[in-house]
């Protein structure tokens, strides 16, 4: 990019629609021009920070006219936090611009005829729908720029998100729209606390401090679990601050630590220490509980991974007759819900501890006809494995983001099932596996599912079958 570009200005640009990762799309002079911060049909002024031969990427600095179909943010962290960045646009439109979304990835990646994809299921809440929260103490708070330039000093201790694109920078949050009760009351109450008996934030850059990370899960059921992770080996800090909580939401289901004296914040390979009460949480759906523990997986959208589960089950298509394989089970979740409609699920995930989980839940819920196995899909799903387990009249595939490896889909058109159920949070990757599937399976079904009101993420379902 030549530098006559880079913070050029360019006046009276109108905002068309939404493009792939929530960015705006104009159009300047030939070039395509991604602009954050905007709503289709805004009139603005951009600057631009980063441009190609064929395109341009900036930000609105000026609005000249507002789209009709905006609406006023309801979060004070607007604009700043990282999160909930589709805010100003009127719900109905972002579950439009989500379908959008998926034909967009089916048409142009995919590439393979696909039916009339169905209006998306939105979601009924769309604030404090999440079910897990992670923040972040800091004692290097982002600063706003009316605060940097008044002069004054201000808190610099912080407990809140990351500032996106920088690691060590935490905006402090007062509310969260995302997470119901306590969730708020525990974070605040803890940050006051904290300031309060001079405990100190975590140097994200130097690497020390008591305080680390806060982790708040709760469940449709009313159940809660608070963990603190601890980033100095304080006998004596850490039980001020455990106390403190159990004292103060003697309510919780769940209260652990951690001290983590690692270089990230992961704690799959910690120690959890149980402070007070159980060292899980459950969740139910449709009669079924589903154990959560501090390092289990589950979807964050509690109520609307019941329709998402609903809709893969109906896709498969059950009659109490099929063998299931589930790919990418996670904790057996949509294992667990699609067994009684089977006549046997074979479930595999590369996180030993979730298939640990998974049998736990089927145990817990006197499911008897679930297999599960641990390792990495390539490695795990192979002809051996099919040789010794019965062939799947239905394959339930939940990858992540990056979507399967190329080896497991080879193995899956050898095996060649009747039905494969794809079920995706990322419909650019679910369009590249699902034409390499094409070579034998043809798309029935297409359905998008709304998880995450006021983001541009989508949840999308796909029915296949088998070319005669």
């Amino acid at each position: 990019m030549s530098r006559k570009m880079k913070n050029k200005v360019i006046h009276n640009l109108r905002i068309e629609r939404i493009a792939a990762e929530g960015k705006c799309v104009a159009h300047h002079e030939g070039k395509v021009v991604f602009v954050q911060n905007a709503a289709p049909g805004d009139l603005v002024d951009v600057r631009i920070n980063r441009g190609k031969s064929s395109f341009m990427e900036g930000e609105a600095i000026h609005f000249h006219e507002y789209s009709k179909d905006r609406v006023e943010p309801f979060c004070g962290h607007f604009g700043i936090c990282g999160g909930c960045k589709w805010q100003h646009i009127h719900y109905d439109l972002q579950m439009d611009y989500k379908r959008q979304q998926v034909v967009d990835q089916f048409t142009r990646i995919g590439k393979v005829p696909i039916p009339e994809v169905n209006p998306i299921i939105g979601s009924a809440q769309t604030q404090y729908y999440r079910n897990k929260l992670d923040f972040t103490f800091s004692n290097s708070r982002w600063l706003t720029r009316e605060e940097i330039n008044s002069g004054k000093e201000f808190e610099r201790n912080a407990l809140g998100f990351h500032i996106p694109k920088m690691f060590d920078k935490i905006i402090d949050i007062e509310h969260c729209y995302l997470q119901s009760e306590p969730s708020n009351e525990v974070r605040n109450s803890l940050k006051e606390f904290a300031l309060n008996e001079g405990l100190s934030f975590y140097d994200l850059r130097n690497q020390v401090g008591l305080l680390r990370n806060l982790i708040i899960r709760t469940t449709s059921t009313g159940e809660s679990m608070v963990i603190v992770q601890f980033g100095e080996d304080d006998p004596e800090g850490i039980e001020k601050v455990m106390a403190f909580l159990h004292e103060k939401f003697p309510s919780l289901t769940s209260l652990l630590y951690i001290i983590n004296l690692k270089k990230n914040e992961t704690f799959h390979d910690q120690e959890i220490v149980t402070y007070a009460g159980k060292d899980y949480i459950e969740e139910e759906m449709e009669g079924l509980k589903f154990r959560i523990g501090p390092k289990s997986f589950y979807q964050t959208n509690s109520l609307q991974a019941y329709e998402l589960y609903k809709v893969a089950r109906e896709y498969a298509g059950l009659t109490g007759e099929e063998v299931v394989y589930d790919l990418y089970t996670g904790t057996g979740t949509i294992a667990n819900f699609v067994a009684k409609q089977a006549k046997e699920v074979i479930g595999i995930e590369y996180v030993e501890a979730a298939i640990e989980d998974a049998k736990l839940n089927s145990n817990i819920n006197n499911i008897y006809n679930t297999r599960f196995y641990a390792g990495d899909m390539k490695d795990i799903l192979t002809p051996a494995f099919a040789s010794k387990h019965p062939k799947p009249h239905v394959v339930i595939t939940d990858p992540p983001r990056a979507g399967m490896h190329e080896d497991v889909v080879k193995m899956l058109l050898q095996l060649a099932a009747p039905v494969i159920v794809y079920v995706s949070c990322n419909p650019a990757t679910q369009a590249r596996d699902i034409a390499l599937l094409a070579e034998k399976y043809q798309v029935e079904k297409i359905q998008p599912v709304d998880m995450f009101p006021q983001t541009y993420h989508v949840e999308n379902v796909v029915r296949l079958r088998l070319k005669p």
